[in-house]
């Protein structure tokens, strides 16, 4: 299979995965197209082309199913050891940064560190919300 280069959007995950993330408003310029997409948006983007998931989660909000979005980002966290994958959401922050900080607990990462961590690898301005930042620490005591 394929691992992603590291290029614009990838982080390296602590456990050696690599995932992109990316804003479905940016250009994918030279990008190779990924083996899985998890997309979190409010309604289906209908992306040809590549196997995608879709998560309902709307701008500023947490995934209209928690459960939804767990069962994605693990799928996401596994595939990524051999595959491309790709996490989007609009603009590629808040979003994306939520779900990237997941999938670094699930790496390993602490979840108290999971904000500080997605934002030194991936954006300075990921996880923008309180309650995205409150989601990650649910999440990691499930």
């Amino acid at each position: 299979m394929h691992q992603w280069d590291m290029t614009d959007g990838v982080v390296e995950l602590p456990d050696g995965r690599r995932v992109r993330g990316t804003g479905l408003r940016r250009p994918r310029k030279d990008s190779p197209a990924p083996d899985l997409a998890v997309y979190l948006l409010g309604r289906d983007p209908r992306v040809p082309g590549w196997e995608y998931r879709w998560v309902r989660w709307r701008d500023f909000r947490l995934p209209d199913s928690t459960v939804q979005a767990v069962t994605a980002l693990r799928e996401a966290h596994t595939r990524a050891a051999s595959e491309r994958v790709e996490i989007a959401c609009g603009g590629g922050i808040g979003r994306t940064g939520t779900a990237l900080a997941v999938l670094a607990v699930m790496s390993g990462v602490p979840a108290d560190d999971a904000v500080a961590w997605v934002r030194a690898n991936y954006h300075p301005r990921a996880v923008e919300t309180r309650r995205q930042k409150r989601w990650i620490g649910e999440f990691a005591s499930r």
